[in-house]
């Protein structure tokens, strides 16, 4: 009998002992701050939606070429780095004021589609950016010199595909590049009326979409129509840049000289 109450006590002691340890831990851990959160490392193809949004900055782009560089030597021809790859280049293009320097980077940003393809030969991104850095391209060299290399073809290829694939893709960009097509296309092959029928469609779907409005003020001067020129116009000089903030200020500032001339038209 007496053995027994000696093993109780020993188990009691033994028991009490680890209760304080865990009441002494717990404490411990009550009174200790909070780990801070683990937060995983942006993967690459977020990292360029992410920049992207700042696309106007200088930073922002540098940031985004050696986001690509990494990449691609980390993970070699990853179709969803390729064609942002692709995009950043036509933006950088889109905007470029010197011919010489436009069709060097288009050129960069069709290369970089043409490798998403092969990647991914349905790749819809990737045909819409090509088609896009096949248009800045074609900007530089001059249209007609453009159509005389065969261009046109590639162009209209590859856009057309988007529009079936991925028509509402970029607030319905694919066939914002149509609209535009019929606009730059020189006489006879240059449709306003088409024009007008793909822009006001992109316009219709995404109002805020200043980039379509511009063009679409752009057929109307063209068309003989300043009336209608100045009513697009006013979209875009009165509208919010909210949806997209970088693209937003290029058409905005690209609007000035066009507003202009709808003005002179007027009177």
């Amino acid at each position: 009998m007496r053995s027994m109450r000696i093993g109780w006590v020993v188990w009691l002691c033994v028991a009490s002992s680890a209760w304080a340890q865990d009441a002494g831990q717990g404490a411990a851990e009550a009174a200790a701050p909070p780990a801070p959160p683990v937060v995983a490392e942006a993967s690459p193809v977020e990292k360029l939606d992410t920049l992207w949004k700042t696309r106007d900055e200088e930073a922002s782009l540098k940031d985004g070429d050696a986001t690509i560089r990494a990449a691609l030597k980390d993970k070699g021809e990853d179709y969803a780095v390729l064609w942002r790859a692709a995009r950043l280049r036509w933006w950088v293009a889109d905007g470029a004021k010197n011919e010489k320097l436009k069709k060097q980077i288009a050129k960069e940003g069709w290369l970089f589609a043409e490798r998403a393809l092969k990647v991914n030969g349905s790749g819809a991104e990737a045909k819409y950016y090509l088609a896009l850095n096949i248009g800045a391209y074609s900007q530089a060299v001059g249209i007609l010199t453009a159509l005389g290399e065969g261009l046109e073809g590639k162009f209209l290829e590859n856009l057309d595909f988007a529009i079936k694939n991925i028509e509402s893709f970029d607030r319905y960009g694919p066939r914002n590049a149509k609209g535009r097509y019929w606009w730059e296309l020189p006489w006879p092959k240059r449709d306003l009326a088409k024009s007008k029928t793909d822009l006001e469609f992109v316009a219709g779907k995404h109002p805020e979409h200043l980039r379509a409005w511009l063009y679409l003020a752009e057929t109307h001067l063209k068309d003989g129509k300043p009336k209608d020129a100045k009513a697009a116009m006013d979209k875009v000089l009165q509208g919010s840049g909210a949806y997209d903030p970088p693209e937003a200020r290029r058409i905005k500032d690209w609007a000035k000289p066009v507003a202009e001339e709808i003005e002179k038209a007027l009177k």
